[in-house]
């Protein structure tokens, strides 16, 4: 990845003039709370170093000119007045969503030079799509003096994702790149998107949390997240509330039996089943947090894993072998995180086991045939900003 002044240098000989500044947004893994923003839930995302940057310039003539640094091709031109939802664009559909969507909330943008670089593995389930949106959206607020917090900007990229790319994602990955900050994890009501900074320093505990990142992604994908969506949506239907959010983990046996008594297709009810427990397992851990007792987390998120393996059926092989492997190396706790089918896995390990728990995984994977995976330690970043 290109450093600011090669960014710049860059820019200037795409576009023939030097960009007015340079934004960052970063990518986020999720410690726990998955599926669960769709359904008004709790979610507990952190941000990654891993970011997208954004070269920007204003243009008043209409044109949106688009270039990345990571996808081979020339620059997309577009016309800011003539943006169509779902009409590809591929990569490019992300920023062009962003300007789509602040013009369609009546926000005066122009134009702009975009040319972008990122950091964020792509497919690995740790937002690069959001990072891309969320970037653009920072860089145009300010430029063009829209007055936005962190939070709308998040609404509109998510709007943007929603909306023009037609992905049917929930707003957290947009509100992690948007709002965490260095060191803490992001506790976001996904209902309200009331949010608390909660403290996540894993080394002053002695402790690592491991990306384990399969490079694998299984042609699931957007299809097989939209149907779980809707699955969610028949249950609170049936349920006569409006979102799962409503249904309380006290109240979560009853519930199975009224659906099945209704019933419902056994999918919908092993999907409340997990968004409530998800809802729950969110809460437990802010508690151990709170409490210092972060150990404890561990055997939280491998139940987390299972829910999303066994009721959500969205873990596939590869990283059902990084959470078993790591467990069985003397981790604390592992799962999938993001929205699956491949991707990554988080792994809560003590340092001086980390190591020895990479190279178990590495091993297992080498057995298994799978090609390797990448792993890094996720440190707790800062969210969106403009850095010159």
């Amino acid at each position: 990845m290109t450093d600011d002044a090669e960014l710049t240098a860059s820019f200037t000989e795409l576009y023939g003039g030097a960009p007015e500044g340079i934004w960052a947004a970063p990518g986020r893994v999720n410690l726990i709370g998955e599926y669960t923003d769709f359904n008004d839930g709790f979610v507990m995302p952190l941000a990654l170093p891993h970011t997208a940057r954004a070269a920007v310039a204003r243009r008043t003539d209409g044109e949106l000119r688009l270039h990345s640094t990571d996808v081979p091709g020339g620059v997309v031109r577009l016309r800011v007045d003539e943006l169509t939802p779902n009409e590809g664009h591929g990569w490019a559909a992300y920023p062009a969503g962003v300007v789509w969507a602040l013009r369609e909330a009546g926000h005066p943008v122009t134009g702009a030079d975009i040319q972008l670089t990122s950091t964020v593995p792509t497919g690995a389930g740790l937002s690069s799509s959001a990072a891309l949106e969320v970037v653009t959206g920072l860089a145009l607020n300010d430029l063009f003096g829209l007055g936005l917090a962190p939070a709308d900007l998040a609404v509109i990229a998510q709007r943007a994702e929603n909306a023009f790319v037609g992905v049917p994602c929930g707003v957290m990955d947009q509100m992690a790149s948007a709002c965490c900050t260095e060191g803490h994890a992001l506790h976001l009501d996904t209902r309200d998107l009331g949010r608390r900074q909660v403290p996540f320093d894993l080394s002053a505990h002695g402790l690592r949390l491991l990306v384990v990142d399969t490079r694998v992604k299984h042609a699931l994908g957007d299809g097989a997240y939209a149907e779980r969506r809707a699955g969610c949506e028949e249950g609170a239907r049936l349920l006569g509330i409006r979102t799962l959010r409503e249904l309380p983990y006290e109240e979560l046996g009853a519930a199975l039996d009224r659906l099945a008594e209704a019933g419902a297709d056994e999918s919908v009810v092993r999907y409340v089943r997990h968004v409530v427990g998800d809802n729950q397992r969110v809460e437990r851990v802010i508690a151990l947090l709170d409490a210092g007792e972060v150990r404890a987390a561990g055997p939280v998120l491998t139940a987390g894993h299972r829910s999303l393996r066994d009721d959500l059926r969205v873990s596939c092989a590869e990283l059902d072998l990084v959470v078993d492997t790591a467990n069985a190396a003397g981790a604390l706790g592992a799962r999938m995180t993001g929205g699956g089918f491949g991707g990554s896995a988080i792994v809560l390990v003590e340092e001086e086991r980390a190591d020895a728990v990479t190279k178990s995984v590495l091993e297992a994977f080498t057995s298994a045939g799978y090609g390797t995976p990448g792993v890094f330690p996720a440190v707790p970043s800062a969210g969106a900003r403009r850095l010159v």
